[in-house]
């Protein structure tokens, strides 16, 4: 039987010993045994990860690495980064070495807004319903302000609460939109919260307003949310130099061919969606690497980010370039809720150890720093679309991952690194090679 009851009330051991029962179908013991070697040496740091998830059974390792040289607002950074994808810091830091000596990035926060609904059903005359929102605002205001107290001191709050009309879409549908500033915490729980006592107010006030007959006395809250979608919590950054100055050795390419090629490549995302996905995929490979090494929440970041790209109406680059009057401009402006206080900030000793790496920011610097590693990974990748292609510099990148598979001895590797220094690297031309030392058919 591969159904259970009670699963998440069995101890680790014994869920171990289910899974390798009735879906490994190996030695238990053997199962307990890998799974147990990823477990951390110390018990209470154990405990800890155990807690962060339901029906833990080990740890799922990702390389954590840094990429140095970020000069972001004339400020120097190590930039911590959490990705499995080999290339990834690599082209980070190459482009933050890149603009290290040509001005690095500038950054700024435009706003950092963050928006909650209460979506209700009101049965009745949305007239009545605008003039009872009107009057009972204050009140709802006032409901909150015991869940509001320490965040206002901290200078932040509830910013507005406005009452939305729905109800051509959906029958009798309305929406409380409420906008909140959290400071240094992403602030999901403060939200949610603020959000779950408005519907009582809204509620309780309805069932007792004296305009309100029948059924308009029986609001029906729908659900209490906060929303993903943070269009007005939006960090700017860019970088600028003389054409002339985009010279590499690492290229033949003249500075001039180079920025116009450049500049064609992100105007071809702007309108292509297939190519502004992968455009905007290689932005996020970036972003998503800080926000995961700072214990922030990569899926609400990747959903945000992506909605934001079609808030047009179509899909496109979150990025822009441009040569003006001699100036190459590569700019980005990308909706970023971080926070660095409170959830896995907090819990995650990594997560802690990488805002200390980064000078214990603030929710807004981390901002800037996160978009900053999003624009040079997107630099980055062009700038390998268009002079070498992307196969050249991210499969010697990936290298180490193929010896890795085909179980290279520290011997071979000297060897395979040395023979594919000037050569295209793929796994058929490393299993082939391979071969040869193996056999001993290859000839220094």
């Amino acid at each position: 039987m591969k159904e259970v009851s009670g699963f998440s009330k069995l101890n680790k051991r014994d869920k171990i010993s289910w899974l390798a029962k009735n879906f490994l179908y190996h030695n238990p013991l053997d199962v307990a045994k890998q799974f147990a070697s990823f477990w951390h040496d110390e018990v209470e740091k154990q405990k800890l990860f155990d807690g962060f998830s339901e029906n833990t059974l080990t740890n799922f390792y990702l390389p954590f690495g840094v990429a140095p040289n970020f000069l972001i607002n004339d400020k120097i950074y190590c930039v911590p980064m959490v990705t499995e994808e080999s290339s990834v810091v690599a082209a980070s830091s190459k482009a933050a070495k890149f603009w290290l000596n040509r001005g690095g990035f500038k950054a700024k926060v435009i706003s950092s807004v963050k928006i909650g609904q209460v979506h209700f059903s009101f049965n009745g005359d949305h007239r009545k319903l605008n003039t009872f929102f009107k009057r009972k605002k204050d009140v709802f205001f006032d409901g909150i302000k015991h869940l509001t107290a320490n965040m206002e001191k901290r200078g932040g709050g509830v910013r507005d609460i406005q009452l939305l009309d729905f109800s051509h879409l959906e029958e009798n549908y309305y929406q409380l939109k409420v906008s909140f500033e959290t400071c240094d915490s992403m602030g999901a729980n403060f939200i949610n919260s603020i959000l779950e006592q408005l519907a009582l107010i809204l509620r309780e006030e309805a069932s007792k307003y004296e305009s309100f007959t029948g059924k308009e006395k029986d609001i029906e809250v729908i659900m209490s949310i906060l929303s993903n979608y943070t269009p007005d919590c939006v960090v700017e950054c860019e970088v600028s130099c003389p054409v002339e100055e985009l010279h590499e050795n690492s290229h033949q390419m003249l500075p001039d061919d180079f920025a116009r090629r450049f500049v064609k490549a992100v105007n071809i995302a702007n309108f292509d969606v297939h190519r502004a996905t992968t455009h905007n995929k290689g932005i996020l490979n970036g972003i998503d690497a800080v926000v995961i090494a700072t214990g922030n929440d990569f899926r609400a970041v990747e959903a945000c980010v992506h909605t934001y790209a079609a808030m047009s109406g179509t899909y496109k680059s979150l990025t822009i370039a441009e040569v003006t009057d001699g100036i190459f401009k590569f700019k980005i402006r990308v909706p970023l809720a971080l926070g660095t206080v409170g959830g896995l900030t907090n819990l995650h000793p990594m997560a802690k150890t990488s805002l200390d790496i980064l000078g214990n920011p603030s929710a807004a610097e981390l901002m800037m720093v996160t978009a900053a590693t999003g624009l040079a990974q997107n630099f980055g990748a062009i700038r390998s679309l268009v002079t070498t292609g992307i196969q050249y510099g991210h499969m010697k990148m990936h290298l180490s991952n193929i010896l890795a598979q085909l179980k290279a001895s520290e011997e071979e590797v000297i060897k395979v690194q040395e023979y594919f220094v000037d050569k295209i690297v793929s796994f058929s031309a490393v299993r082939e090679f391979l071969e040869l030392i193996r056999t001993k058919s290859y000839k220094v």
